[in-house]
């Protein structure tokens, strides 16, 4: 009988078309606008403690871990393996003791027993088998006793009372934990020591990026292969996020120096700098690498008639590889028996030239044919833009994994070089945690790839359209916001990491401008290099830098799934005035924006201070977000321009805007509904 009350005193929707059911709800309530950004525990801990603030620049006590590694692998072609050692030398820079280390163990992906999301490995192996843990000279019991009745471990100090061995779980998962028996302090070093093996997946049956890591037993695309130290910084602590295949990383900066042992005749490529040309290679390629700057000319290193030791490499049976790297965040590498390796040059802004090479199948030549030219303009161009490459050079790889990045390197063709190359700014020279907020890494990138497309082909880019699609998207169930974790949006991870940023950032250039926008991106970019930004801290930084409080903009594109979904309610005409009703259904509000068009001849058009011409019959007008925020959903712009007859008014005319029909935003109606895909006809 209650339930009965409760439905009876509800308002009656009994509408027959969704539109009159949403507005007859909506009337029903005032607007409410948010216009704060919500503060989560994190940020509120980093405000605290003072490593980040409101101006979105790194707060005065900043710190971040960084961790350097030494190296020493040997790859066994034949049994598709690399058994390797390495010392990590943890700098911890916080203002906290260490009581416990957080390994990455991305390899277990290939086990059979892990958690996993949409990806599928090439094959099942036995994931990245651990044979030796040292801490401080302090060796672990990877095989500890089984619990003794009542759960507690037999045996070790900690049973009597004293200080607890070292101890460690989860080595057969790809998030593994190490139980310090004492803590590392704060501002002060530590070092780990592993060793490890793990087996490369290859076959036919993998599904997504990183999940095929060889062909056959010639060409091995190793990523993601030694046990990495998990990032720990000032908001979360340690990021002990489990690998599920899609999502992508978050990671320490440091020092990589690694040696990497193969089969002579095997050419090898890396993050980093060669450092013993002369031990791993002929004479002949050393002769050809040194005119590589001269000039923007594909050299050829190693041709596809060069093969074998003596030939491609040195002579001998193996070789040892030996490669550097500073301040960056991973290492991968590829090798193959009969590589074709060339190189060219980039020529960054007040910097020179770096080297780009390019390894690859003899077979696959055609899919390199224009790799060093695109990825030398996108190396130039993203430098202009944003800031200069600091890498000394970039390698395009071949192999199973056609677009992928880490520092230095791209696992790439020429089919996805612009994208990857883009990575290099982000995360590899803005560290930021992919994992988490995949849409600062995947986003900015899909948006600077419109800008390098539209300037490799000398056309000014066009950045009107994407904002307003986005209210085609809005709504839907299986879409996540873009502050949810990234690693489980689950179907909507592509939307949600790679897509949307680009419809956010045209909205933005439709407020602000599109320079204005890249102007911003670009000092962000320089004030958090080599740092690890947050997503607070890129909201901040853009308010403070282009003079404007946004938080409502960010709120509604990152915070929510909401579109602003405006139209033309209503026109009329009192003499010389034209009051124009604009309507939002949407949630997400926006300046309104009138392109107004009148006839060609009549009187003199009266200027409007909110106005600009933009030809001799044709004015757009802006009133700024402000008229909403007094909770109303429909807003009066009247026009007055004397009495020159309008002959038709468009609303938001360069398709900045998320909206679900464009149809609705033309007055008089248009005879013809319009293609929301059409842009040119559409927007401008």
């Amino acid at each position: 009988m209650a339930g009965l009350l409760v439905a009876q005193s509800a308002p009656v929707v009994a509408q027959r078309s969704a539109a009159a059911a949403v507005e007859q709800l909506q009337n029903a309530h005032p607007r409410a606008i948010r216009r704060d950004v919500p503060l989560t525990n994190a940020i509120r801990r980093a405000i605290d403690a003072g490593t980040r603030n409101l101006t979105g620049r790194p707060g005065p006590d900043y710190w971040q871990l960084e961790t350097d590694f030494t190296i020493q692998a040997r790859l066994d072609p034949a049994t598709q393996t690399i058994t390797g050692t390495e010392t990590i030398l943890i700098h911890n820079n916080s203002s906290e003791a260490l009581t416990q280390l957080v390994l990455r163990l991305d390899h277990n992906i290939f086990r059979g027993l892990v958690p996993r999301g949409s990806s599928v490995p090439a094959e099942n192996t036995d994931g990245m088998v651990v044979t030796r843990i040292v801490v401080n000279g302090e060796v672990a019991d990877l095989n500890p006793p089984a619990p003794a009745a009542g759960g507690r471990r037999g045996g070790g100090a900690g049973a009597a009372g004293g200080q607890m061995p070292l101890r460690v779980s989860g080595l057969d998962q790809t998030s593994a934990r190490i139980s310090l028996s004492a803590p590392i302090a704060a501002k002060s070093t530590a070092t780990l020591e592993i060793a490890w093996h793990t087996k490369l997946p290859g076959g036919p049956d993998g599904r997504g990026h990183r999940m095929t890591q060889r062909w056959d037993d010639t060409l091995f695309q190793p990523t993601q292969w030694y046990p990495r130290l998990a990032k720990y910084d000032d908001m979360n602590g340690w990021d002990t996020s489990v690998y599920l295949g899609p999502a992508e990383f978050y990671n320490n900066f440091g020092r990589f120096d690694v040696k990497i042992d193969v089969p002579a005749g095997w050419i090898v490529s890396g993050t980093g700098v060669l450092q013993n040309p002369e031990q791993v290679l002929t004479a002949t390629a050393r002769q050809r690498l040194a005119t590589v700057l001269d000039s923007d000319a594909i050299v050829t290193i190693v041709g596809p008639e060069e093969i074998g030791p003596g030939q491609a490499t040195a002579a001998g049976d193996r070789l040892v590889w030996h490669f550097a790297a500073d301040k960056v965040n991973d290492f991968a590498w590829a090798t193959a028996r009969k590589f074709v390796w060339q190189a060219t040059r980039a020529t960054i802004p007040g910097k020179g030239p770096v080297p780009i090479h390019m390894v690859f199948l003899p077979e696959r030549a055609s899919a390199f044919a224009n790799a060093g030219q695109l990825t030398r303009h996108a190396l130039e161009f993203y430098s202009k833009l944003w800031a200069p490459y600091p890498f000394p050079q970039l390698t395009l790889q071949d192999g199973p994994s056609a677009g992928m990045e880490y520092p230095m390197v791209i696992n790439s063709n020429q089919g996805a070089a612009d994208h990857e190359t883009g990575h290099q700014w982000w995360p590899m020279m803005v560290g930021t945690n992919e994992t988490r907020y995949g849409w600062m890494d995947e986003g900015f990138n899909q948006y600077m790839n419109i800008l390098s497309g539209a300037d490799r082909r000398g056309v000014p880019p066009n950045l009107d359209g994407p904002g307003q699609s986005y209210g085609r998207m809005s709504g839907s169930e299986d879409e996540a916001a873009m502050m949810w974790s990234a690693n489980y949006a689950g179907s909507g991870y592509g939307y949600q990491t790679y897509s949307k940023t680009p419809l956010m950032l045209s909205m933005l250039g439709g407020i602000v401008g599109d320079e204005a926008v890249q102007h911003a991106i670009s000092e962000y970019t320089k004030v958090w290099s080599f740092k690890h930004p947050s997503p607070w801290d890129f909201v901040f930084f853009m308010d403070t830098t282009l003079k404007q409080d946004l938080d409502w903009f960010w709120y509604y594109w990152l915070w929510t799934t909401e579109s602003v979904d405006g139209r033309i309610a209503n026109v009329s005409t009192i003499g010389s005035r034209t009051t124009v009703t604009v309507r939002q259904d949407g949630q997400m509000p926006s300046p309104v924006v009138l392109k107004v068009q009148f006839a060609p001849e009549g009187a003199a058009l009266k200027p409007m201070a909110n106005a600009k011409m933009v030809g001799p019959d044709t004015a757009v007008v802006t009133w700024p977000v402000d008229v909403w925020f007094g909770g109303n959903r429909t807003f009066d712009a009247v026009l007055d321009f004397g009495g020159r007859k309008i002959e038709g008014i468009t609303l938001d005319p360069m398709c900045r805007f998320p909206d679900r029909d464009p149809n609705d935003n033309v007055w008089p109606a248009p005879a013809t509904a319009l293609n929301p895909q059409a842009r040119a006809y559409t927007c401008g």
